[in-house]
């Protein structure tokens, strides 16, 4: 019997070497890819093999024909504006992480050649830190944490990507203390105020409840529903009715949470710390199908105002913006697996950072 061709879906879910990558991808066009370059197979393979030839085999002046020339890439502590700028921040990077691998673990999909596509990277990072990082001289610790990056994608360029990783797991392993090198940080001068958040409707209304759709056919309204849902309307028993009881979920600080205590108890704590917190979906996108279950990506932003105490420490009035991004995977009408990335780190400097002329700290 011939041997079945193995798909670059499948290939990133097995977490296959880059070689087994290369080698299943044959060189053979499976989707239409106007303006790419000829070697792509299809959309999956351009955004985990350009990641790998920038960050892994440190070709790095390809950011030059892989992402437009007024690139914008968004985090939790500001936005980077050009590709210049993405070409500094890679070296810079590269300078603190010499071995640093980006193994990807899932890309999760939409769109086509024409209109531009948008992809959501899962990848889990390995690098020994031989550079100079803000916190200080080199460690030669090892470290490991999730990231997700969100790009979108036309004629071969990026042109906007949105990151988000476990920063306070770096911190953590490097051997410091992330409240402490928090307080070291510089945030912007500039005076703002802040307004109410609008998780609720106008005065002393109620928040909205959304019925929550069966996950077929549209299993990011399900998601979507679950989410406005257990954050916004604080509907936390969201977690027993949609959520699977073996469920298991990778969150920041490098936890793994098992079944729905211990979901819960993340949701819960993290609305203690902040009682307004707000969160606003950006962009979704699925693959799968009702048989094979569905791979759903959400992109989203958090707000809200540090008026509780909670493992960020006593409060300190200060508000809170992250960029998080969640992959679910739904079968048979719940959610079974979840990864949700957003910086805690970034969360600590915006809770301590101090206020001065300096950049993003």
């Amino acid at each position: 019997m011939a041997k079945r061709a193995i798909s670059t879906a499948e290939l990133v879910s097995e977490q296959l070497s880059i070689e087994d990558y290369v080698a299943g991808a044959g060189g053979k066009r499976k989707q239409p890819l106007a303006g790419f370059e000829a070697h792509y197979t299809d959309i999956v393979d351009y955004i985990v093999r350009c990641t790998h030839k920038i960050w892994e085999e440190k070709a790095i002046g390809l950011i030059y024909t892989h992402y437009s020339h007024n690139a914008t890439v968004h985090h939790s502590l500001g936005t980077i504006y050009g590709r210049e700028r993405v070409v500094i921040n890679t070296i810079q990077n590269q300078a603190m992480w010499g071995d640093l691998r980006a193994y990807a673990d899932d890309v999760i999909w939409s769109g086509d050649d024409q209109a531009g596509f948008y992809t959501s990277h899962r990848h889990h990072n390995t690098a020994t830190q031989t550079g100079y990082t803000e916190h200080g001289p080199p460690t030669g610790r090892k470290i490991q944490y999730w990231g997700i990056a969100d790009c979108l994608i036309k004629r071969n360029l990026i042109v906007e990507e949105w990151l988000t990783h476990d920063g306070i797991t770096v911190v953590r392993q490097m051997g410091y203390d992330p409240h402490e090198e928090a307080r070291k940080a510089v945030l912007p001068a500039t005076p703002h105020t802040h307004g109410e958040l609008d998780r609720l409707p106008t005065g002393q209304q109620a928040p909205t409840f959304l019925d929550v759709p069966p996950a077929e056919p549209d299993p990011q309204a399900f998601v979507a529903a679950i989410i406005q849902n257990m954050w916004n309307a604080r509907l936390v028993n969201m977690v027993r009715e949609h959520y699977a009881p073996q469920i298991v979920a990778f969150v920041p600080d490098s936890r793994k949470l098992y079944g729905y205590g211990d979901y819960e108890n993340f949701v819960i704590t993290l609305l203690a710390c902040f009682p307004d917190l707000t969160l606003t979906i950006g962009h979704q996108c699925h693959l799968g199908t009702a048989g094979r279950g569905y791979r759903v990506a959400t992109r989203f932003t958090l707000q809200g105002t540090h008026e509780g105490h909670g493992p960020y420490g006593a409060p300190t009035g200060r508000r809170i913006f992250l960029i998080g991004i969640s992959h679910h995977i739904v079968k048979a009408g719940k959610v079974v697996q979840e990864w949700t990335i957003f910086d805690e780190f970034a969360l600590l400097k915006q809770l301590y950072g101090q206020i001065g002329n300096g950049g993003h700290g």
